[in-house]
């Protein structure tokens, strides 16, 4: 009888044992997405501050969102390529093109994450919509994915590898009042749309 209780006993505390552990561990799961999540708009909002002519800052935001050695790499519409190691390159490349086209302010919008953890790596995808203001009537729209590589280190996540594949990158400018006349004439569109100048650095 008193094996059959040391029995039962010891069933009880090893559902309790595990359960706890299951417990804590899909506790732990929405924690680190939620962390994972954060850094695709900690990268925007980088971004946005160096948008405004903030490089210094945007630089600061960075370091928040990636791991030293970040490797990010952006792929435009035509197939052409830009890499960069480091936050501090990324930076610099995103302020030369952005100082490049005579952009005054920007918005990175973010959406539709998906996300998938695996131990202390995961892997992180996001859609996104971004405007580049040239004037009050000018704006150049970029729309693309982000794809992620993303890792934990010392308790903390940060991504190690951005991949962005942009689908568009266009302007759209309202028309002034003799080019209403004209696109009256010929489309019933409202907008013109022009391939806006990537500039190249040397690598």
């Amino acid at each position: 009888m008193s094996h059959r209780i040391t029995l039962i006993v010891l069933a009880v505390t090893l559902v309790l044992l595990l359960g706890g552990r299951f417990e804590l561990a899909s506790a732990a799961q929405p924690n680190a997405e939620l962390e994972i999540q954060k850094l695709t708009a900690c990268y925007a909002l980088g971004t946005d501050a160096i948008g405004e002519g903030n490089l210094a800052g945007g630089k600061e935001i960075y370091r928040d969102c990636f791991t030293q050695d970040v490797v990010i790499t952006a792929i435009f519409p035509d197939g052409a390529s830009v890499t960069r190691i480091g936050t501090d390159g990324w930076a610099d490349f995103v302020y030369s093109v952005f100082q490049g086209n005579g952009y005054q302010a920007t918005q990175h919008l973010i959406g539709t994450i998906n996300i998938s953890v695996e131990n202390n790596q995961a892997t992180m995808t996001s859609y996104l919509h971004a405007t580049h203001k040239r004037s009050e009537t000018s704006i150049d729209v970029a729309n693309g994915t982000y794809q992620d590589e993303v890792v934990n280190i010392n308790g903390r996540w940060k991504i190690r590898r951005r991949t962005l594949k942009l689908i568009d990158f266009l302007n759209l400018s309202s028309p002034t009042a003799n080019s209403s006349i004209t696109n009256s004439r010929t489309t019933n569109s409202s907008t013109t749309l022009v391939r806006p100048n990537i500039p190249r650095l040397k690598e």
